[in-house]
């Protein structure tokens, strides 16, 4: 039975189920109904075979869930903008020169970038023209595989000479392959074809042979920092195939990889905290007993987007060696990320390498859609919902602003503060290399890996949307309108119609559909950020515990159930750099409110025609520290009636906070950058009240030009 069973490819929950339909299993005739039923559930999505971990959560095929709302026309918008058209925008990379479809031009990373958003965007709104794009790459791979089992551009017999804008060379390296296996991975997810099982089983085994003789980072160290995504495929088709030899690959890309889990976890001496960071009352980003547990590496040589991809690798190789220091490293990793260099919409400084908490300093793009995608990988191998909350952070504030709103722009670097966006910007380490593009809109400024890589971040949003558990029942842990339909015990089928104004409102409802009445449980995550969630089924509230932020409710569900998950949220102010201070309630982040116009440029220069913005409205204020200490009755909350459709701008979006600030005349532009200005730190006993001003805070994704770390006035 053992050899038919490896034979036939079947996961641990499979045999399970197989032991217990072959009588193996002589237990309590109704504990056996019920672990049966949950395995036929469990056996419609991939798990972990053995000797991997066991996974809480299992991902849902490509397509199964659909958006709906704002959310919809998000994705829309991509396809009727950059995504949807980068072959015509953007033809001399990703058009028919491109090795990835047997070209003689671009043969990197860039090409897969673009299809590994746009495959998932296609699937999700089953939109055949744009699947008709995807199809040339994903047919030329597999159709142009070497007997060897190498995959991807086909190699110069000589390096070719450099190409302006085209990276042609390189094409042995290791890393954009990694690209094109998550690529593969998706459109097996979407379609079954076989051919992805056979290509891969054939590459693996060809970096099998390989690796030890050309290890990843034998071209370039892009590969060794970025080994956790070939782990991850590499694991995928484990589950799927059962061949050992995949094992002994994990193994090898692991001892290959730039050793994440002991950078994370090295221990620094620390100063003891002020003991008045203790006493204030303020929420920093650390409460001071955690503080003392940070450990740090060499953080501040990291490339920013390597951290973001790196940080994912502890919890993936944790699937083979449940060695808690895994779990405990990327927390770490997170946790020392936030400190030295972290910004309040749950990004990082890094402009290139690591460049620390300065709210003027740059945030990239690629950054934001590879610690989205590390996040969505981590969240379902270990049910930590911390992953989940700052996920969610990221999305509903970081994201929305780095793009325009028809999608066909976008800057390399976003920043906390920024109130003038212009190609005379000087906060950059890549000022000079970019010719001061970095913070303008447009579709090469800065540098164009964020042209193709900044598409994959809504549609795999989309899918992580919902789980289906382990326990056979299914999870929300990131609410957004959109329906959804999965198997859960008994192979019941049900579909759920999830509608919320979240993030901008507390309550999010989800009505059930299913034929027969049905038990299983529902996972609900309750945010770190509430307190006193509730939980009403069909108008009445019910009890229920929390544990590890997961609210469970195991019940028999029939057709037409309602769900409503409300989740208060309050005002609260969190401490950043030089002790200036950030406005949040719930998710969101809020920053002033700032007027702006825009302007057209083109150099005539390799960037094109960008889009530079300059302010039209005051922004030198600061906060008051006895408003900070009484935000209740301090700011006004004010909420518009929305019809749902898309919100991230300074006119559709639907709440704004309302208080007042300090105009601080000595806060000045310094190359265009809102340097802050060196006078805090006297204690102020009264504020002139003409320099006291009415100012609106809206959600940092809704904003271009910005202020959300401010200085703050102390007058208590």
């Amino acid at each position: 039975m053992g050899n038919l069973i490896s034979k036939i490819g079947l996961n641990r929950v499979w045999l399970y189920s197989i032991v217990i339909v072959l009588g193996a299993c002589k237990t309590d005739t109704s504990k056996e109904k019920e672990v049966a039923a949950t395995t036929t559930a469990s056996q419609e999505y991939l798990q972990n075979r053995a000797p991997l971990l066991q996974k809480p959560y299992l991902e849902l095929p490509l397509g199964t869930i659909q958006p709906q709302g704002w959310l919809q026309e998000q994705l829309i918008r991509m396809k009727d903008g950059m995504t949807g058209n980068l072959d015509d925008l953007y033809p001399e990379v990703v058009g028919p020169r491109n090795g990835w479809l047997g070209g003689d031009g671009d043969g990197w990373e860039r090409g897969p970038y673009w299809i590994d958003g746009l495959l998932p965007l296609a699937y999700i709104l089953k939109d055949e023209a744009l699947i008709a794009k995807t199809k040339p790459w994903i047919e030329w791979t597999l159709n142009n595989q070497r007997e060897d089992g190498y995959l991807g551009p086909i190699p110069f017999d000589q390096e070719p000479e450099p190409e302006a804008g085209l990276q042609r060379g390189m094409r042995t390296d290791w890393w954009p392959k990694m690209v094109m296996l998550k690529i593969l991975m998706q459109y097996y997810s979407a379609t079954e074809d076989a051919r992805v099982i056979t290509a891969l089983t054939k590459y693996f085994k060809y970096q099998h042979e390989q690796l030890p003789e050309k290890p990843l980072d034998f071209l370039t160290f892009w590969a060794n920092r970025r080994g956790g995504d070939n782990l991850q495929a590499v694991l995928w088709l484990y589950n799927i195939t059962g061949d050992e030899f995949l094992l002994e690959l994990a193994d090898i890309i692991s001892e290959q990889t730039f050793p994440w889990t002991e950078v994370f976890l090295n221990d620094i001496t620390r100063e003891p905290l002020p003991d008045a960071w203790a006493t204030s009352g303020v929420k920093y980003p650390f409460e001071p007993e955690e503080m003392k547990d940070i450990h740090v590496s060499k953080l501040g040589s990291l490339h920013c987007v390597n951290f973001a991809q790196g940080v994912k690798e502890p919890v993936v190789y944790y699937q083979i060696n449940q060695d808690d220091k895994h779990l405990k490293a990327a927390r770490q990793g997170f946790a020392d990320i936030k400190f030295f260099h972290g910004q309040p919409q749950g990004m990082y400084g890094g402009d290139e390498p690591l460049h620390g908490p300065d709210p003027t300093k740059g945030v990239e793009f690629c950054s934001i859609s590879e610690s989205m995608y590390s996040l969505e990988t981590m969240l379902p191998i270990t049910g930590d919902m911390f992953y989940a909350d700052l996920l969610e952070k990221i999305v509903y504030n970081a994201l929305p602003t780095q793009a325009n709103d028809d999608y066909t722009a976008r800057q390399y670097f976003q920043a906390a503060n920024q109130v003038e966006i212009s190609d005379k910007l000087q906060s950059s380490y890549q000022t000079q290399t970019h010719q001061g593009t970095d913070f303008v809109y447009g579709l090469l400024s800065g540098y164009p890996c964020c042209t193709t890589n900044m598409h994959q971040s809504w549609p795999k949003f989309v899918q992580n949307l919902w789980y289906a558990s382990a326990d056979g029942g299914m999870a929300a842990f990131l609410y957004a309108p959109n329906t959804v339909t999965l198997k859960v015990r008994g192979g019941e089928e049900v579909t759920v119609k999830e509608t919320t104004q979240f993030p901008f409102k507390e309550t999010v409802q989800f009505e059930l559909s299913l034929a027969n009445e049905t038990a299983f449980p529902f996972h609900l995550r309750i945010p770190d950020w509430t307190e006193g969630a509730t939980i009403n089924i069909n108008g009445s509230p019910v009890e229920f515990e929390v544990a590890n932020q997961v609210a469970k409710i195991d019940r028999t569900w029939k057709n037409g159930d309602k769900i409503t998950l409300t989740m208060p949220m309050h005002l609260e102010t969190s401490q950043w750099f030089d002790f200036a201070h950030t406005i949040e309630r719930g998710p969101l982040v809020y920053s002033l409110k700032v007027a702006s116009q825009e302007k057209k440029k083109d150099r005539g220069d390799k960037y094109g025609e960008f889009t530079e913005v300059y302010p039209t409205d005051p922004w030198n204020y600061a906060l008051m520290s006895s408003d900070l200490n009484s935000l209740a009755t301090s700011f006004e909350v004010e909420t518009k009636d929305w019809d749902g459709s898309y919100p991230w701008n300074l006119d559709n979006v639907p709440i704004q906070l309302k208080g007042k600030g300090v105009v601080i005349p000595e806060w000045k532009t310094v190359n265009g950058v809102p340097v802050f200005p060196a006078w805090w730190g006297h204690r102020q006993e009264s504020v002139e009240a003409s320099r006291v001003k009415d100012i609106t805070l809206v959600p940092y994704g809704a904003t271009t030009l910005r202020i959300t770390e401010f200085p703050v006035f102390q007058n208590d």
